[in-house]
């Protein structure tokens, strides 16, 4: 299964009203896995950027003017995230912004069928608690010390670790591929068996257990059996 976990920067909060997408940042997933491959861009509002989304992301007129506008990288993201569900934290806000732009260029809407809302999730498991992505960070044990201010693409890598854990946490590795961890830090762990303190008794008496011998000595030589039992070969 392909995911993109998705995070976007604007000039404001109402799309509706004017403002415009400054940044898009992805990160692929397969199978819950980050797979190292990602999405990234800067984007030219053609507007003025708001002083409350300055302090937020730090992202300023000059910086922007020379980034390419939204048409001109539309269909480079929508190759990117096609095909794949779209994990996203608070999603109608990108996905409102996402559509808005996306409109604008003559292309089709994101399909809400194909959106994760992480918001939603994180407040099913934790009700009542704060569920920010920082909140979400400190409750996971999850390193955001990179994050000062916010940034699409940085915040889209952590969300990516959040959602692993909003779905159940780390995977135990099956010792199939590489013991090399990916880039997000999400690396196999030991699930360790209880033992029982006292053995259970046998259900089998001895009389079972002989009328078993002598079926699988009926069997021949090729079979499976005699080695698992421990049965010498015979001459």
């Amino acid at each position: 299964m392909r995911e993109i976990v998705l995070d976007t920067e604007t000039t404001g909060v109402e799309a509706h009203a004017g403002d415009r997408i400054v940044e898009i940042g992805c990160v692929e997933l397969v199978n819950h896995c980050p797979t190292g491959r990602s999405f990234h861009r800067y984007i030219n509002p053609e507007r003025p950027m708001s002083e409350g989304a300055f302090k937020v992301h730090g992202l300023s007129d000059a910086f922007l003017a020379p980034q390419p506008v939204f048409a001109a990288v539309a269909d480079e993201f929508i190759g990117f995230i096609e095909g794949a569900r779209l994990v996203i934290h608070n999603a109608a806000f990108d996905v409102g912004f996402l559509n808005m732009e996306l409109q604008k260029v003559g292309r089709g809407p994101i399909q809400q069928a194909l959106v994760v809302d992480t918001l939603s999730m994180a407040r099913r498991k934790h009700p009542g608690a704060s569920n920010s992505l920082d909140a979400l960070c400190s409750r996971y044990g999850i390193d955001n010390s990179r994050r000062t201010r916010h940034g699409a693409l940085l915040d889209a890598e952590i969300l990516a670790e959040v959602y692993i854990e909003l779905i159940g946490g780390k995977q135990a590795s099956l010792g199939l591929g590489s013991a090399e961890t990916g880039r997000s830090g999400l690396a196999g762990i030991v699930v360790e068996r209880p033992q029982r303190l006292r053995p259970l008794a046998p259900r089998l008496d001895e009389a079972a257990l002989l009328a078993h011998e002598g079926f699988i000595r009926s069997l021949g030589k090729t079979q499976l059996w005699r080695g698992y039992l421990g049965i010498a070969e015979e001459a």
